[in-house]
C-alpha cells in the first residue's frame, strides 16, 4: 500500500508562510490525484488544494491566490502565503491511484500565531 509522509508543518506568524512536502513510497500503481487536506480543531477535515496528473489544480475558495500545489512524480508541494490563525489546522496528504484506491499521510500540524 502506498505510503505519504508529510513534513514542514510548525509554528508560523500571522501573515507568515508555509511549505509543506508529502512524498509517497510504495508506490505500485501510478497515482494520478494528489492533495492536500486540513482539519481544524471540532472541524471537519476539508480539502485544500489538489493537482491531477495532467496538472490540473484545484483550491478550495479560502485558500485561493495564496496558496500553490506542485508535484514533482510522486512528491506533492503546498505553498501559502498571508497565513492566519483560521489556516491552523493538521494538514494531511493524500494519493489517488488509476485503481481509485486512497492513501493518507499521517499529518502535520500547523500552528499560525499572532
Amino acid at each position: 500500500q502506498v505510503q505519504l509522509v508529510e513534513s514542514g508543518g510548525g509554528l508560523v506568524q500571522v501573515g507568515g508562510s508555509l511549505r509543506l512536502s508529502c512524498t509517497a513510497s510504495r508506490v505500485i500503481f501510478s497515482i494520478t490525484d494528489m492533495a492536500w487536506y486540513r482539519q481544524a480543531p471540532g472541524q471537519q477535515r476539508e480539502l485544500v488544494a489538489r493537482i491531477g496528473s495532467g496538472g490540473i489544480t484545484y483550491y478550495a475558495d479560502s485558500v485561493e491566490g495564496r496558496a500553490a500545489i506542485s508535484r514533482e512524480k510522486n512528491t506533492v508541494y503546498l505553498h501559502m502565503n498571508s497565513l492566519d490563525p483560521d489556516d491552523t489546522a493538521v494538514y494531511y496528504c493524500n494519493a489517488i491511484d488509476i485503481r481509485k484506491t486512497e492513501a493518507w499521510g499521517q499529518g502535520t500540524q500547523v500552528t499560525v500565531s499572532s
